[in-house]
């Protein structure tokens, strides 16, 4: 069993930020889609928020509970991209802000016994909600083609082929080190080399095992879905991949150009603007990089509900329900 969390060591990133961008007023229902330790929910508890938070993992919630009675938040385990139907559930059917903390945890990348850091060993699994397909599993029976385009599309690793040819050819694979070490002597690692090239792998790998942005694509057609008018939401990327999605989503349902997504559906002429012109996109200053390295790729964008109605449904994932009041 994994040690308990010092929610205290785990500040989430542009922590101020994500506050002023929610402008919590009291009373005010707030969902935390991503709780991790507990750092933005205690924050908009503290400003007088009805905070609803949602966790696929489950060492969240067990840890999470001490915390979330002590503050009277409701904790839910479950993606974030169902939060339409959780808040149903528990007779919520419009909230004044969502805020999203894509991406693994500091609390996820510190444990060993997740697989999900190449910095220590532990077993090969990078699974967030500790079940289904584990990453071991993956690369153990993925033909080559499926694991380079894998590396290509999730981690942006341009010699994708030869590590996808290494790792098949040292299958079976089931600890962290032996992949970090594989994927190293594949593209030539020395040592004093700035990036480790095992980070573009152990990401693509743990964004694919996690469908992570197909959970962040519909996570937010869920937040633009039970957010009320004048309702805010709060989004912190960690990489391009994710931030171009939140980006094209704000950029289209503000009534700017439509989205190249294959799970959102096209934005139609009679469609009105379902966001505000989203805020500019903010960055961790200097202060936060010296405090918190992890934070150096970090974005925030945000973005106001409007009063429109939901878009007309033109994709498998949509809906024509209308906004709510």
């Amino acid at each position: 069993m994994s040690a308990p969390v010092d929610s205290d060591r785990h500040i989430p990133v542009l922590m101020d930020e994500v506050l002023d961008a929610l402008a919590i007023a009291p009373d005010e229902i707030h969902v935390d889609g991503t709780f991790g330790a507990g750092g933005y929910s205690r924050a908009m508890a503290a400003r007088g928020a009805r905070v609803i938070a949602f966790d696929r993992d489950p060492d969240a919630i067990r840890e999470g509970r001490v915390l979330a009675d002590e503050k009277g938040i409701a904790l839910i385990e479950g993606e974030f991209s169902r939060m339409e139907e959780l808040l149903a559930e528990h007779g919520v059917t419009a909230v004044s802000g969502v805020t999203l903390d894509i991406g693994v945890s500091s609390m996820q990348l510190d444990r060993a016994d997740r697989g999900f850091s190449f910095q220590s060993d532990g077993p090969l699994l990078m699974t967030m909600s500790q079940s289904g397909t584990s990453a071991a599993d993956f690369l153990n029976t993925a033909s080559e083609e499926d694991i380079a385009n894998v590396l290509y599309r999730y981690g942006e690793e341009p010699r994708s082929r030869r590590v996808a040819r290494a790792i098949v050819e040292a299958r079976p694979l089931e600890r962290t080190a032996q992949l970090a070490h594989i994927v190293r002597r594949a593209l030539g690692h020395k040592p004093h080399d700035k990036k480790d090239p095992a980070t573009r792998a152990f990401q693509a790998i743990r964004i694919h095992v996690n469908r992570e942005l197909e959970e962040l694509e519909r996570g937010l057609e869920a937040a633009e879905a039970v957010l009320m008018a004048g309702g805010r939401l709060a989004i912190v990327t960690f990489h391009s991949l994710e931030d171009r999605i939140v980006k094209q989503f704000l950029r289209q349902r503000s009534g700017g150009e439509s989205a190249g997504s294959r799970h959102l559906p096209e934005r139609q002429a009679a469609d009105l603007p379902t966001f505000e012109r989203p805020a500019k996109a903010v960055r961790p200053g200097a202060a936060e990089l010296a405090r918190n390295p992890r934070a150096r790729s970090a974005t925030l964008r945000s973005a106001v509900r409007t009063a429109a109605p939901l878009p007309v449904s033109t994709g498998p994932h949509s809906s024509n329900r209308s906004a709510r009041p």
